[in-house]
């Protein structure tokens, strides 16, 4: 055991809390795993919130639990529906079908993109109709990435779907022949295609996009990435009215990134209090911009060196002032070749960096985000990767909770570790059964000798004594709405 080994297991401060462990439950599914990362919604009426995820097996194979359910009282199976690749994708959630019920969006790969009825597992609709993981490929179709609720755009008094599509997979890594991603809006009700176009730039695309109003007198605005892990790409940002028009040429490029994409979703906050939504977006190079909703001009850019960034920003109060900060949990190295994380806290003022820590193995999950020991400062609370080596130099596979302490610059493990590795699931925090004590779901794989694996995963409802005496803005994956947006009483939305 190395000692960076040793300092993730054993921590200065270990964190304490009292369980209510009877509401607790942690549930193992065989011969699937997860990159995707929970949504929270109460499905059979018993006023617990259940839990939806997309899941699978290896690429290019079909799963008969590519979207599970789980009832958040007990872990159990509510529902589950089939998909013929992964569905690593993080569901939207609306109550499509009139039912009082909320129904599942969620994309993935070879094309997937599915609306389910959240009561039953009844399928509304999926986008493309094929067994084959080949034939949406051939018919010009890739990866579908996190869906997101927009204005009704097809006046049928319901809100309609923004998503991304791209990535071919197949293509080799540093082939620049890549065919170009598209961005479509989609009738909610029936998945057919309201509007579709191509990138401006011609480029593949990976990111899930946010469309947003930076203020309520202003035109809504979609922000939107292209390039990968390999190729350069670039930032955009464009009108949702030019998109309803197949149109993107008029799109305004943000920031440039000539060897490295933009993968990681971009957030939606109000930095200068001035009631405006501005944008902050992080490229795969480590380049960390905020721009002003106003007029969508440069406010500050930040490198971080060494680094590459395929997870999401996490926002938070971390320091004194009343700007929302960030926080980033990202890789050490160059692509393939990504081993260690490394964290960091930028101030949303400015853009300089107030905190820098390097803890636990690769994973592309982001942070969430309270004020857990209500101090007035917000916490984090990250999943951690690390491994045990035996005197045999064989490696074991464990990940845990923690959380980081701004004010105190320390960490605190969070409840004892688990067996297998977290790749990029982002936890949920928030009130799953209304007592006003804060909850957690947790994802990770469970083999204790792979890393990558799809061969068994583990859900875990962990209960905590933590009072909710404030909302839970950051709490999951693309924040506590899922859609990207940050709000916490000063942005006229």
């Amino acid at each position: 055991m190395n000692v960076y080994q040793y300092g993730i297991i054993i921590l200065a401060n270990i964190f304490i809390s009292q369980v209510k462990a009877q509401d607790e439950w942690s549930v193992k599914l065989n011969d699937i795993g997860t990159f995707s990362s929970p949504r929270c919604t109460d499905l059979n009426g018993d006023g617990i919130k259940d839990i939806i995820l997309g899941a699978g097996r290896e690429e290019f194979v079909s799963s008969d639990s590519a979207v599970i359910a789980l009832d958040g009282a007990t872990g159990s199976m509510l529902w589950k529906v089939s998909g013929r690749d992964q569905m690593f994708g993080s569901a939207a959630l609306y109550d499509i079908d009139g039912d009082q019920i909320d129904d599942v969006i969620i994309g993935g790969r070879s094309a997937e993109l599915k609306a389910i009825s959240g009561a039953d597992g009844k399928l509304l609709w999926e986008f493309f109709k094929s067994k084959s993981t080949n034939a949406p490929r051939n018919a010009g179709w890739y990866n579908f990435y996190n869906p997101q609720l927009i204005e009704d755009v097809n006046d049928d008094d319901t809100p309609d779907i923004i998503v991304s599509n791209g990535g071919d997979v197949k293509a080799e890594p540093y082939d620049p022949n890549r065919p170009a991603g598209h961005l479509l809006v989609l009738d909610s009700k029936s998945g057919q295609i309201i509007a579709k176009a191509d990138m401006p730039d011609g480029k593949e695309i990976y990111m899930s996009v946010i469309c947003f109003r930076p203020a309520p007198e202003l035109p809504a605005k979609v922000i939107f990435g292209t390039g990968g892990e390999t190729l350069g790409g670039n930032l955009f940002v464009a009108e949702l009215e030019d998109l309803l028009h197949n149109d993107l040429s008029h799109s305004r490029k943000l920031a440039s990134s000539p060897n490295k994409g933009f993968i990681a979703p971009p957030v939606a906050l109000d930095l200068n209090s001035d009631g405006v939504l501005d944008v902050a977006a992080m490229g795969v190079d480590g380049g960390v911009y905020a721009f002003d909703g106003a007029d969508f001009d440069l406010m500050w850019h930040t490198q971080i060196e060494g680094c590459e960034a395929y997870s999401s920003l996490a926002i938070g109060l971390f320091n004194e002032d009343s700007i929302p900060d960030f926080f980033v949990s990202i890789a050490a190295g160059v692509w393939p070749k990504l081993e260690w994380n490394r964290q960091f806290m930028l101030n949303g003022k400015n853009g300089k960096i107030e905190f820098i820590d390097s803890l636990g193995f690769y994973q592309t999950s982001t942070a969430v985000v309270y004020d857990f020991n209500q101090d007035g400062t917000d916490e984090v609370l990250l999943s951690i990767n690390y491994q045990v080596q035996d005197q045999i130099f064989q490696k074991f596979f464990y990940n845990m909770l923690g959380i980081i302490d701004f004010k105190k610059k320390d960490l605190q493990q969070f409840r004892d570790p688990f067996e297998g590795s977290n790749i990029s699931s982002t936890p949920y925090i928030g009130d799953l059964d209304n007592d006003g004590m804060l909850d957690i779901i947790y994802l990770h794989a469970s083999d204790l000798r792979h890393t990558y694996t799809f061969n068994g995963m583990e859900i875990h409802r962990l209960e905590t004594t933590y009072p909710i005496k404030s909302p839970v803005h950051w709490g999951a994956y693309m924040g506590s709405t899922y859609n990207g947006i940050y709000l916490d009483g000063k942005a006229k939305m």
